[in-house]
């Protein structure tokens, strides 16, 4: 027994030093972290429910002041929020591969841009970078505005009773992506297929959570076999089948000749906006990509799904938390009503994107809102070789998290950085403020394509509603609670009230 024991002492032994003690874990634990435990580093620090876990990034975020690392069987994670650091590793095309935390996407958003890299993701980037051509956004535009007017009907039969904002912004943004982007009307018939799209994306987001903490989850074939990963490809059944019939819906459409695109023109009153045609939509331009042979069906389904997810729920996490940002802060709120009384007088017209140029201070609430609560609170890269960030050398292989929450609150960067102050977004304001320092749609070459759409329906959206309603706060800012996912959710409902404004803007 005595012999068993020791041998088994000196294979743990022995198991520790090659695991712990070898020449990359001997350069990675310089870097400020956590205890590397026996054997198991830190793999325990993880295991928390999603809104502790939020709570303790941020909680290590200040400790570590920059940089700190997890390390745990081999396996290197490194985290940083300071902008040197994150203009090293986004500025170029040389740390571009997403890291293991996209890979477990992958079942979902397969080789789409999002996931995608070298010659297929150029290719991609090029065919879709067209469908956010200034001109073609205008198209986009006439939809916005049809949508925005049926959500302050939406609004206006809440009778000024308070309610959770959270699925109805979900479901406003989800309209506006499928009938702009998309070119698709949803719910025809009076079917709930967008609402079990959006509970099944929630669904995966909190699967994705617990999986990510839990390494013994990451072989396929055991996460499998769990609850969860039933509940995962079950919901993955649910958001192909509906994305799937988004576009066999539009290229039925492309094939009744029910969609015609006139030519574009750099003068936008010579741009033919008759509301008898079907306007040209982003996914227009895959369908046509396809029949020239430079992406085929499954790319197509690819490209729906990574875009139906990023531009509709990001989108909806930006206008929860700028609706209650507003809210929170009257003096914020009349000033806004103010410049939009200057654009539209005593007038009921229409919004046009002309008016929409003139709304600085409203963009400057957006983007301060946007800096606050990033709807993207991190992104994730692999270090593909051997880098100095913060003075620490990072060997390559090395994940490489990118805090953009805790980026965004540094008080180096930005004083008094919990206070929401638009004017932060000043020309003069920023003139002097590191390039990295706000990337709330990421940074460099793999940076948000959809970001100038995203700002269109965001300020679009926020313009229709301050015009028809005043903002009651019933949620406050020190109720927020955090909670780990891929888009930056609050663990409770977010209840404003919505009260019609007399004089109507």
């Amino acid at each position: 027994m005595f012999f068993i024991l020791i041998t088994i002492l000196i294979i743990l032994c022995v198991l520790e030093y090659f695991l712990n003690y070898n020449g990359t874990a001997t350069i990675f634990k310089r870097i400020p972290g956590n205890q590397v435990r026996f054997i198991i580093g830190n793999t325990l620090d993880f295991i928390y429910s999603p809104v502790e876990l939020f709570s303790l990034l941020r909680y290590w975020a200040q400790k570590y002041n920059g940089i700190y690392r997890f390390y745990m069987f081999s396996f290197g994670v490194i985290n940083i929020y300071t902008p040197d650091d994150i203009e090293i590793v986004t500025s170029s095309m040389k740390h571009n591969e997403k890291s293991i935390v996209y890979t477990l996407l992958r079942p979902w958003l397969r080789d789409g841009l999002l996931l995608s890299k070298g010659t297929k993701w150029q290719n991609r980037r090029k065919v879709l970078t067209s469908a956010f051509h200034f001109n073609v956004l205008r198209q986009y535009f006439i939809n916005l505005e049809e949508n925005n007017q049926r959500f302050v009907q939406t609004l206006e039969k809440t009778n000024e009773e308070i309610h959770d904002i959270v699925p109805l912004i979900s479901e406003f943004t989800l309209n506006s992506l499928c009938e702009s982007a998309m070119g698709t009307k949803l719910n025809k018939e009076g079917t709930n297929t967008g609402m079990t799209y959006k509970e099944a994306i929630y669904a995966i987001g909190k699967i994705l959570v617990h999986r990510l903490v839990r390494l013994y989850l990451y072989p396929n074939f055991i996460f499998n076999l769990t609850p969860s990963g039933k509940q995962h490809s079950k919901s993955l059944s649910t958001i192909h089948s509906f994305t799937a019939k988004v576009i066999k819906d539009r290229k039925e459409a492309v094939k009744n000749n029910e969609v015609q695109c006139d030519e574009l023109e750099d003068d936008p009153q010579h741009i033919n906006f008759n509301i008898n045609k079907k306007k040209i939509a982003m996914l227009d331009l895959l369908i046509a990509a396809e029949k020239e042979g430079s992406i085929d069906k499954m790319g197509i389904q690819e490209e729906v799904d990574t875009f139906m997810f990023e531009g509709h729920d990001t989108t909806s996490s930006s206008l929860t938390y700028c609706l209650l940002s507003i809210a929170n802060n009257p003096h914020v709120q009349e000033k806004i009503a103010i410049d939009l009384r200057e654009i539209f007088g005593e007038t009921n017209r229409s919004t046009t994107m002309d008016d929409l140029n003139k709304m600085q201070y409203l963009e400057r609430c957006i983007k301060e809102s946007m800096r606050l609560y990033p709807p993207v609170p991190f992104i994730s890269r692999v270090i593909s070789e051997t880098v100095q960030l913060s003075n620490y050398t990072v060997p390559a292989g090395t994940v490489c998290h990118i805090h953009i929450y805790d980026l965004h609150r540094r008080a180096d960067l930005y004083e008094n950085p919990l206070l929401f102050d638009p004017d932060r977004f000043l020309p003069e304001n920023c003139k002097d403020r590191h390039n990295f320092a706000y990337i709330p749609f990421s940074a460099g070459p793999r940076n948000c394509i959809g970001q100038r759409f995203a700002m269109l329906e965001m300020k679009s959206a926020l313009c229709a509603i301050l015009r028809n309603f005043e903002l009651h706060p019933v949620t406050k800012i020190s109720d927020l609670k955090f909670t780990a996912d891929l888009v930056l959710r609050n663990s409770g409902p977010v209840y404003i009230k919505f009260v019609q404004r007399k004089d109507r803007i």
